[in-house]
């Protein structure tokens, strides 16, 4: 990773620091066993940098644009560019195709991301999101044995977590999730 990417990743892992203690506290939507971390980041060969963050509250692939100007064919211009906030684009991940949202943040500038998780409740640790993470980027980012197209056992076990996680979310306190009404207005399951 250059010098200058990895000076991004802080500043991107300081401003979700920030964001917690700040616009997330006492909303009780963060995971008080997790951390924000950056994962994975590398650069992507039509310009930017890719990988995955880790907070308290969501996992997100996260796509930075590149911030110095750098010499590419025209055609290629366009996906190098930010998006709008609340824009949307397909942008190619290795062997995949990922649809990102534009962001902003003052202070920090224009991203944009890809919801993997959210809540995070269904992570039992810090470890356990951490390896997530890095197993997302290993399957964005296949060695030259796995770019035959047979996946490695470690890949298809992956996927299956992910498939079981999504079928039986985490629940902490062995209680119904109550409906979305019932939880913004503060009443419990029935």
């Amino acid at each position: 990773m250059s010098t200058r990417l990895a000076a991004r990743v802080r500043e991107l892992e300081h401003l979700f620091r920030r964001i917690e203690a700040t616009r997330m506290a006492g909303l009780g939507l963060t995971h008080p066993l997790l951390a924000v971390a950056a994962v994975g980041f590398a650069p992507e060969p039509v310009g930017g940098a890719a990988g995955v963050l880790v907070t308290p509250w969501f996992m997100n692939l996260v796509w930075l644009p590149d911030d110095e100007p750098c010499e590419r064919m025209a055609d290629e211009v366009p996906a190098a560019m930010p998006l709008a906030t609340g824009a949307s684009r397909s942008r190619r991940i290795g062997p995949e195709t990922i649809e990102f949202l534009g962001a902003h943040e003052a202070g920090f500038g224009a991203f944009e991301t890809c919801s993997l998780f959210s809540p995070m409740f269904e992570f039992t640790d810090q470890a356990a999101a951490l390896a997530t993470a890095e197993a997302v980027m290993q399957l964005l980012r296949p060695g030259p044995a796995q770019a035959t197209g047979a996946p490695p056992a470690a890949a298809e076990r992956f996927g299956q977590a992910i498939e079981k996680l999504r079928a039986a979310p985490f629940d902490p306190l062995g209680e119904p999730a109550p409906a979305r009404r019932a939880f913004l207005l503060g009443r419990r399951a029935a």
